[in-house]
């Protein structure tokens, strides 16, 4: 089986680009951020509750959207996540939450495990995901090790998407940089210096040594997410783009 070939089995298994859900999310996402009326910011607070900006000392979760768990308990805008959290979502579900200076937007059907190096950091040393969908930025000069069942990356400083499943991995250095590795394939590695989204891959397994990486396209998230996501730790993301409703790279793959 060669899943990377065939592109509509590959957005079939890992969710639908056109969720009603995620479209009105960009498009709030696009009118909040690029658009300095008070209409805009209205509609934006209408959505999700308030504006997006940095969260307040002591709240880890800004969006909680269906079935989700920190631990093993439902998730509420209340709950804090540590730096060796498990974070669970449900069908249709999604949470966009903060860890120290790293923030995510996990979405349905995902489980991902945070590591630190001290049980009660806030300093996100390592991510697992063992299956579903993740966007991700961390904090500047900060290494991570991001895993999945077949796949090793280190990067540092970076906004990155991964999606994983039981035969690949779908990997957007979104920008920074990222060492990437096929975790049984010492003979297929490859180290991304991105600048907005330059090179998707998937990390694939059971293909011949030194060719478990393969060329993606751009597929699932958007910039409006990230800067979304960047703002509520504080920050912006090292890109500028237009005006207006800007949802994929400057170039086709």
């Amino acid at each position: 089986m060669r899943p990377y070939l065939d592109e509509s089995a590959h957005m079939s298994r890992f969710g639908d680009a056109d969720d009603p859900r995620r479209r009105l999310l960009i498009r709030a996402l696009a009118a909040g951020f690029f658009s300095g009326s008070l209409a805009s910011r209205e509609a934006m607070a209408q959505l999700f509750g308030s504006t997006p900006a940095a969260l307040p000392a002591g709240r880890s979760i800004y969006r909680v959207e269906g079935q989700v768990t920190v631990d093993g308990q439902p998730a509420t805008l209340e709950t804090r996540v540590g730096g060796r959290a498990t974070v669970e979502t449900g069908t249709n579900s999604e949470v966009v939450y903060t860890v120290g200076k790293s923030a995510f937007i996990q979405r349905g059907e995902s489980r991902v495990t945070m590591e630190a190096t001290e049980p009660d950091s806030l300093v996100v040393s390592g991510l697992q995901l063992l299956t579903g969908k993740i966007l991700s930025v961390f904090p500047s000069g900060k290494a991570v090790r991001m895993t999945t069942r077949n796949a090793t990356i280190g990067i540092r400083g970076t906004g990155v998407y991964m999606e994983s499943d039981p035969e690949q991995t779908y990997f957007c250095t979104c920008y920074g940089l990222a060492d990437v590795g096929a975790t049984n394939d010492p003979a297929s590695q490859e180290t991304v210096v991105s600048r907005q989204h330059d090179k998707p891959l998937y990390i694939l397994s059971g293909q011949p040594p030194g060719e478990n990486i393969r060329p993606a396209p751009f597929i699932n998230h958007t910039d409006q997410e990230l800067v979304l996501i960047e703002t509520l730790v504080g920050r912006r993301p090292p890109f500028v783009f237009p005006k207006g409703d800007y949802q994929g790279p400057r170039r086709s793959y």
